[in-house]
């Protein structure tokens, strides 16, 4: 089914005009670097904020090359073949061919743009509105082009988003820690990183036991 369903986009992708097939090709790239883009505006927005949002922001796009490489270990253990090359009688690409052994489950591109969408909505609620369709977009650009099959795309839209959330909610604890510490410690650059927002309250248990053995010291 996978495979009619690429014959049938990339049939459909070669009837449509000269401009959007460039379109297709420039944003199968062009994604990911607007997507950088809205990292960076997403952790000056929350330089303010409290020490978690500020943890969230930055873990965010370490979150989303996470996702992609778990993509890239799961493609090298599956290896399956592009379909570029292995669907007979489908129109050919509109880019390059990858190599062989460039394999094609699961889309790279679209478990980045999953993981950058589903993190930026952690940072910054309301752009979900923008993430989620630039991911899906992006996902079908890759059919469109001819260099993946609709289930890659769908597979890597799903592994990224899993991925990057289960990356920042395991290590924003102690990401917060460090961005505390580094807003008490009169560093200014540090200072600039972590953003001049408030810190984290500390734990009364976690302070009484800190004070006790800064006295025993």
């Amino acid at each position: 089914m996978s495979q009619d369903l690429y014959r049938d986009i990339t049939d459909f992708a070669h009837g449509t005009p000269g401009w959007v097939r460039l379109l297709a090709e420039v944003w199968t790239e062009a994604g990911l670097l607007l997507f950088g883009v809205l990292f960076l505006i997403g952790w000056w927005r929350r330089r303010g904020a409290d020490s978690t949002m500020v943890a969230v922001a930055v873990l965010a796009p370490l979150g989303t090359a996470f996702g992609y490489v778990v993509s890239e270990l799961l493609k090298s253990v599956i290896t399956e073949e592009r379909p570029c090359r292995a669907v007979a009688g489908a129109a050919p690409s509109l880019v390059a061919c990858p190599p062989y052994g460039d394999w094609s489950f699961p889309s790279n591109h679209s478990a980045i743009a999953g993981a950058a969408a589903a993190a930026l909505v952690l940072v910054w609620r309301t752009i979900v509105w923008l993430t989620v369709p630039m991911a899906l977009l992006m996902a079908f650009s890759r059919v469109f082009v001819g260099v993946h099959y609709p289930h890659d795309v769908a597979a890597g839209l799903v592994l990224g988003a899993l991925m990057a959330v289960l990356f920042v909610r395991l290590l924003t604890g102690p990401t917060r820690a460090l961005a505390d510490s580094m807003r008490g410690s009169g560093s200014a650059l540090a200072n600039w990183l972590a953003g001049p927002g408030p810190a984290v309250p500390e734990p009364p248990v976690r302070r009484r036991r800190r004070q006790a053995m800064h006295r025993r010291g």
